[in-house]
């Protein structure tokens, strides 16, 4: 049972005293060749950003500027858009993001076992500084959030630990941990990736899902971590054992993201969050911002996703007769690109992108650097960076020869990068 608080907030000294931690070290298999050289939180996403590029915001533009972003799986590309992109903190203020890469650090000498084992491995950075609050990310959501909000809720509670949470429907919840909660929104049960997810009370078909974000006391964590190193049966993961093993006998607190969700005024009742782990999820994710008004609002100057800045010449279209014109149509053209005499419809060019004379995209996501060739024709394609299309080649339109040459998803969508184009 949670006692609440009842002291006067401080909440600017709470989140001075708070430390986020965002764990960015998994591979993302189910992205398939996407993270065949980079890590999963490094991947580009929405025209100039990177996937990490949102917890960070998220984190500065909330007040929390002290940020630990642990690393392991080739973290090479990761390493260099956070340290280029994202030094703009006040040291002199002890306002920081600093890079963990696994080291080791325990008397196994292993690497990191598990999310919890990752963030065990540094209590010793952690428990040196003092801090109250630990907050606990994933590097590989799309989402805007203020989590300031979530940490209110979760010191004027008592909670020991806060999860934020989401609805989503009962098949796809599936895929995540899900809890039970009473009225007080107290957590009573906690299932990780169950095949028959409880229902919300008086909502039948949805379930309230684990959005991978804890907040937890530092002493707390420090204690539960210690104890789960000693299990030898642990696989050391915050959802397969750190929370279940804290419902019943620590406070914990179920925090609805309606509630600290950054909205979109055109769709207030939608709160977006998104994991973009397989193909399919990455490329819709993507086309959506193509869209009249997308889901994803990155025109909120009050709430903007920062990122590593290069400077760059302004998209360019070129030729204008008969039938080539270079043109865009319902699309998002980033900057240092050009479309020279080709058709870019519905599709979202990341930066120094060049489309060659004839060439017709549809619902297309090319990430930087790719050069596509005359007379291509590419249908709901994802080109990783730096493909050349060789001219004349078509993607999109025949299921079997798509299948047999590059990455095709269950729903179509056509994964190509520059080694598979290399083997045609």
């Amino acid at each position: 049972m949670m006692t609440p608080s009842n002291q006067t907030l401080d909440l600017n000294a709470a989140l001075n005293h708070t430390l986020a931690i965002i764990l960015a070290g998994g591979r993302g298999t189910r992205l398939m060749q996407l993270t065949d050289s980079r890590v999963k939180p490094a991947v580009p996403i929405a025209g100039k950003f990177k996937i990490i590029d949102f917890p960070l915001s998220n984190c500065v533009n909330s007040g929390v500027r002290r940020i630990a972003v642990i690393t392991q799986y080739r973290s090479h590309t990761l390493n260099q858009h956070v340290q280029r992109g994202w030094n703009f903190l006040r040291p002199d203020f002890n306002e920081f993001i600093e890079l963990w890469p696994a080291q080791q650090q325990t008397e196994a000498q292993t690497w990191y076992q598990g999310t919890a084992d990752a963030v065990f491995q540094n209590m010793s950075l952690i428990n040196n500084r003092g801090y109250r609050y630990i907050l606990v990310l994933a590097g590989d959501h799309v989402y805007k959030q203020d989590y300031s909000v979530m940490l209110r809720d979760h010191i004027e509670s008592g909670a020991a630990m806060t999860v934020g949470c989401i609805e989503v429907d009962r098949e796809d919840a599936k895929g995540f941990g899900v809890m039970a909660v009473n009225a007080q929104n107290e957590i009573i049960s906690f299932v990780e990736k169950p095949s028959d997810p409880p229902d919300m009370p008086g909502k039948p078909g949805r379930c309230l899902a684990s959005m991978g974000i804890y907040i937890f006391n530092a002493d707390v964590i420090n204690e539960k971590l210690l104890t789960d190193a000693l299990d030898p049966e642990s696989s050391h993961d915050f959802g397969k054992d750190i929370i279940p093993t804290m419902i019943g006998k620590y406070p914990t607190l179920a925090h609805h993201f309606q509630r600290s969700c950054i909205k979109n005024t055109a769709y207030p009742d939608e709160p977006y969050w998104r994991d973009v782990g397989t193909i399919d999820a990455y490329w819709e994710a993507n086309i959506d911002l193509t869209k009249l008004i997308p889901k994803l609002d990155l025109y909120d100057d009050s709430w903007p996703i920062r990122t590593m800045q290069y400077q760059r010449p302004a998209a360019k279209f070129n030729h204008n007769f008969e039938n080539r014109v270079g043109m865009a149509v319902n699309s998002v053209v980033s900057a240092g690109c050009i479309v020279s005499g080709a058709t870019v419809a519905q599709s979202i060019l990341f930066n120094n992108v060049r489309v060659n004379s004839y060439a017709h995209l549809e619902e297309c996501v090319v990430l930087p650097t790719c050069d596509i060739g005359r007379h291509c024709r590419l249908r709901r394609v994802v080109l990783d960076m730096n493909c050349k299309v060789p001219p004349g080649t078509i993607i999109g339109e025949n299921p079997e020869e798509d299948a047999r040459r590059f990455h095709r998803s269950d729903n179509g969508v056509v994964l190509v990068t520059q080694a598979m184009l290399e083997a045609l």
